[in-house]
């Protein structure tokens, strides 16, 4: 086991915690979300920041960088769009009535959830909300989309309801619903955790859900018809985080481990231990398992055996996001700073293909203080 050494870079420009950490889908740069109400758009290259986008009223929960557009949400209710060559606010999306938890964008599409208990909808271009997704009953934490084209096979096919796919939000009333894009009808109410619904991701099909919970486990779905497959329940946790990569489900839990699930029989075959803190994030790189924990601390381990490799150690508080380009990982911390640090020298096994989840978020959980 290697130790982490010192980060490549260090780049501290905003002054308060970074929520998220969004990469562009050509790897060249990097945005980050702030708890001082801005986001640094920053090279990947060299780790300068590119760009500043100020406007939002009060922090931003979430971000999400395209091609051409960068997409900011805040507690200020709001939803912005920025031009990522001049920093100019091209958008307002507003309609919510509380903070906006999160956001995806999709099939030139753009979903975001609330704490006012609902999903909505808005064309990407116009700013127009298309339709509102209402049924929770407490707040939507988590979003993830199926275009029509990822449902293979099924009823579904021959549903008009599903003609312009599927949202799946998770929410703190303990379920997860699956909603009719086109009409904003729920198709079905997925029940069973007895506790907020934290993280959510889906299959490469569509076919299935993996929901992860305040009640410490995670649970699969099958979305078309709304059963519940299988419940994962080893985890003594809440379980934060979630990522599935060849038919293998990583989930990060409250109890400061990983463990790596079958995705078809539920059956528990590695658990990542050595996090002194809650797990915050999970990334899978190239049969690396990178995460991140409250104890302000990045580990990277073997995926196949679950041996830790290395630690990145420099942050002053919890982790709460993760991204890996070609040799580099990218931390963002509460701290405020995102650290960029040299991973070669890791092993290279297995392959890296990962389910076609178009998720919005990983986790959602109240910030752990360090011990």
């Amino acid at each position: 086991m290697g130790g982490g050494g010192s980060a490549l870079r260090v780049c501290a420009d905003h002054r308060g915690g970074i929520n998220w950490l969004s990469l562009s889908p050509d790897g060249q740069r990097l945005l980050t979300g702030s708890e001082d109400g801005t986001a640094r758009l920053w090279s990947t290259a060299d780790g300068q920041c590119c760009a500043l986008f100020q406007g939002h009223e009060s922090y931003v929960t979430f971000c999400q960088l395209e091609r051409e557009a960068a997409f900011t949400c805040s507690a200020d209710h709001t939803i912005r769009k920025w031009d990522v060559l001049t920093g100019q606010c091209l958008a307002i999306y507003r309609g919510h009535t509380s903070i906006v938890n999160r956001i995806l964008v999709a099939d030139n599409h753009l979903f975001s959830g609330s704490y006012d208990r609902t999903a909505r909808c808005w064309s990407v271009d116009k700013g127009q909300m298309l339709q509102e997704f209402r049924g929770h009953h407490n707040c939507v934490l988590t979003l993830a989309y199926c275009a029509p084209g990822d449902l293979h096979g099924g009823p579904s096919q021959q549903d008009k309801g599903v003609a312009r796919g599927l949202l799946v939000t998770g929410s703190t009333d303990g379920t997860a619903k699956v909603w009719q894009v086109a009409s904003g009808c729920c198709h079905q109410t997925l029940r069973g955790h007895t506790g907020a619904v934290l993280c959510l991701a889906l299959d490469a099909h569509c076919h299935m859900a993996f929901t992860g919970s305040t009640d410490a486990t995670v649970r699969a779905w099958d979305i078309l018809t709304g059963g519940q497959l299988r419940v994962f329940r080893e985890h003594q946790g809440s379980v934060i985080c979630l990522e599935l990569v060849n038919r293998h489900v990583y989930s990060g839990s409250a109890d400061r481990t990983v463990k790596c699930w079958l995705a078809d029989t539920g059956e528990c075959v590695h658990v990542f231990k050595a996090h002194r803190h809650s797990v915050s994030a999970l990334k899978y790189h190239a049969g690396t398992l990178f995460t991140g924990s409250g104890d302000a601390r990045a580990r990277a381990f073997n995926a196949q055996s679950g041996a830790l490799q290395r630690v990145f150690r420099g942050h002053g508080f919890i982790i709460n996001c993760i991204q890996v380009h070609e040799q580099v990982l990218y931390t963002a911390s509460h701290d405020g700073s995102l650290r960029l640090w040299d991973v070669r020298g890791l092993p290279k096994t297995g392959c890296s293909r990962r389910f076609h989840n178009r998720v919005g978020c990983a986790e959602e959980v109240p910030r752990p203080v360090l011990p």
